[in-house]
C-alpha cells in the first residue's frame, strides 16, 4: 500500500483553512484543496450522512425526479429487455448520445450492432442535462490542446471539437429528429475584465481554425442575451440548444431503423474474452461480439474498474422556470442563444421553445438541495437578467451526473484488444458525444489510433478515487472564492 505522504497529501488541519492561491486550467485537483474539502466535510456532521448516502445508489437507479424534459415529452420509446443470447459485430454498452450515435454509424456501414442500456432510454445523463449544444471544451482551448498532445494531434482534436455542434445539428436535420433544435449560437460571457481579455484570445484561437466564432464586447453580450453584468465574451455561432430527452429518443429510433438492436433494463454485468471476440453478460442474456464499445461516462459502474476510477461523477442540478411573460422573453435571451459564463461556479441559462428558462448548477453538499438551489439560482438570475422581474417561479427541478476528468478533457481508452471506451465529457456532452459516435464507429472497425480525432490512451485511475468522489463538489467553495477575487 502506498503511504498517503508519498501521494503528496497533507492532512494537517491548519492548512485546511486557506484556499489554494492559484488554479491552472489543465491541472488536476490539488491535494491541498481536496484535503481542505475533506476537513470541511468532517465539520458538517449534520449533513455527512446525507452526503454519503446520496452516492450509495447506482446512478442509473436514481429517480429523474420532477424533470421538465420528462414532463414535456409524453412520447415513450418501447424497447425489449435482452432475454437470450445474441451475436453481433459490435456491442455498445450505454445508450446515451455517444452510444446511440456509434450504433447508428455502425449500422449505416452495414455492421450488426447491439446496444445495452442499464435503465431506459434517456434515464441517464442524456435525458437529464441542460441541452446546450456547445462546440468547445470546458477548460481547454486550441493552444492548450497543442501543448498537451503536440501540434498535429492537438490541432486535430481542436478541429473535431470546433465542428461538433455543426455535426450534431446537421445530423438532427438529416434524421428529421423533432427535438426543439435551435441553432442561434452559444455565448461564453466574461465575468471580469481579465476574463474578457482572455475571451478575445480564445475566440481568436478558434477563428484561426476556421470556426464560426466572433468576439463580443459588453454591449454585444447584452444585445444578444439581455445579461447586463458581463464585460465581454465570445459567441460560437454553430452552437445552440435542444430538448435533450427528445434528442436521445430520436437517436434511438434512428439507430433502430438503421438496423441496430437496442435493449433496455439490460445492464452489462460481466465482459469476458470469448474467441474470436467478447461475451457481454446481462441478468437474463448475453451478447457475443467481436468488439465492445463502452460509452457510460459518469454512469460507469464496476464493469471496468480502471475506467470507473478515471472519472469523477459530479451531481449537477437543473431548474426550469414557469413560462415567462412575452414582455420578459423579449428582453431575456431575446436572440434564443444559450449562455454559460467564465466563472468556476458557472452561471448558465438557456430558453425553451415554450418560453421558460432552464438553469442550475452544482451544490457543495446535496442535503435539502431543492430549496437551497432555488434560492441561489433565483438570486443569480435576477442579478444576471435585471429585466426578468418577479412574475415567475420554478416549476421543475431534477439532477443527474456529469463525468469529470482531472484534466477536464475527454478520453478515448483502449481497455483491452477490441474494447474501446470514451469518457469525460465534462459537461459538454451533447455536441461532443453525438459527434464522437462517428469516431467510435471507426475505432470499432479497427481504424488506426493515428487516424482518430481523439488520441487513444490507457485509463489512469485517480488515486483515492472514493475519497475524491465524495469531496469533489466541495471544490465549488474554492471556485466561488476565486470568482470573487478575479479582476
Amino acid at each position: 500500500m502506498v503511504p498517503i505522504a508519498r501521494l503528496g497529501w497533507n492532512c494537517r488541519p491548519a492548512r485546511c483553512r486557506t484556499p489554494p492561491a492559484c488554479w491552472k486550467p489543465m491541472a488536476c485537483l490539488s491535494s491541498a484543496s481536496l484535503t481542505a474539502s475533506w476537513c470541511l466535510l468532517r465539520r458538517l456532521p449534520a449533513w455527512r450522512c446525507c452526503w454519503w448516502s446520496d452516492h450509495m445508489t447506482l446512478p442509473w437507479q436514481q429517480p429523474v425526479s420532477d424533470s421538465y424534459w420528462q414532463a414535456s415529452d409524453v412520447a415513450t420509446s418501447v424497447f425489449p429487455v435482452l432475454q437470450d443470447t445474441v451475436s453481433a459485430d459490435v456491442v455498445v454498452i450505454g445508450a446515451g448520445y455517444a452510444g446511440l450515435s456509434t450504433a447508428l454509424h455502425l449500422a449505416r456501414e452495414g455492421r450488426s450492432v447491439v446496444v445495452l442500456e442499464a435503465g431506459d432510454i434517456g434515464h441517464g445523463g442524456a435525458g437529464r442535462n441542460n441541452g446546450m449544444v456547445i462546440p468547445a471544451l470546458t477548460r481547454a482551448f486550441p493552444d492548450d490542446l497543442r501543448r498537451h498532445y503536440g501540434d498535429v494531434r492537438g490541432e486535430r482534436m481542436a478541429r473535431f471539437v470546433a465542428g461538433s455542434a455543426a455535426f450534431t445539428f446537421d445530423l438532427i436535420r438529416e434524421l428529421g429528429i423533432e427535438c426543439e433544435a435551435v441553432q442561434q449560437g452559444w455565448i461564453q460571457p466574461a465575468h471580469s475584465p481579465g476574463r474578457a481579455r482572455q475571451a478575445v484570445q480564445r475566440a481568436r484561437q478558434w477563428q484561426a481554425l476556421g470556426a464560426s466564432v466572433s468576439e463580443l464586447d459588453a454591449a454585444g453580450v447584452q444585445a444578444l442575451s439581455g445579461a447586463t453584468e458581463y464585460f465581454g465574451g465570445w459567441i460560437a455561432h454553430d452552437g445552440g440548444h435542444v430538448h435533450p430527452l427528445k434528442l436521445v429518443r430520436g437517436l434511438a429510433a434512428a439507430a433502430q431503423a438503421a438496423g441496430a438492436q437496442i435493449y433496455v433494463q439490460s445492464a452489462a454485468l460481466k465482459v469476458e474474452a470469448a474467441l474470436p471476440g467478447w461475451q457481454v453478460r446481462t441478468a437474463k442474456g448475453a451478447v457475443q461480439a467481436q468488439r465492445v464499445v463502452v460509452t457510460t461516462d459518469a454512469y460507469a459502474d464496476g464493469l471496468f474498474p480502471a475506467l470507473q476510477h478515471s472519472v469523477v461523477p459530479v451531481q449537477f442540478y437543473q431548474l426550469a422556470t414557469s413560462v415567462l411573460p412575452e414582455s420578459v422573453r423579449a428582453q431575456v435571451l431575446p436572440g434564443q442563444v444559450a449562455i454559460s459564463d467564465t466563472r468556476g461556479d458557472m452561471h448558465f441559462a438557456r430558453p425553451t421553445v415554450d418560453g421558460r428558462l432552464v438553469s442550475g448548477g452544482v451544490l457543495a453538499v446535496p442535503a435539502a438541495w431543492r430549496p437551497r438551489l432555488e434560492s441561489r439560482i433565483r438570486a443569480r438570475l435576477a442579478r444576471v437578467f435585471p429585466h426578468l422581474g418577479l412574475d415567475w417561479r420554478f416549476e421543475h427541478g431534477w439532477f443527474g451526473h456529469v463525468g469529470i476528468t482531472l484534466d477536464f478533457l475527454p478520453h478515448l481508452h483502449e481497455l483491452a484488444p477490441g474494447v474501446v471506451a470514451l469518457t469525460g465529457f465534462n459537461g459538454r456532452g451533447v455536441a461532443l458525444a453525438v459527434a464522437a459516435g462517428k469516431m467510435l464507429a471507426e475505432a470499432a472497425q479497427g481504424r488506426s489510433s493515428d487516424d482518430l480525432d481523439i488520441p487513444r490512451t490507457q485509463p489512469k485511475a485517480i488515486p483515492l478515487h472514493g475519497v475524491v468522489r465524495k469531496v469533489a463538489t466541495l471544490e465549488l467553495l474554492r471556485y466561488r472564492w476565486r470568482d470573487r477575487k478575479e479582476v
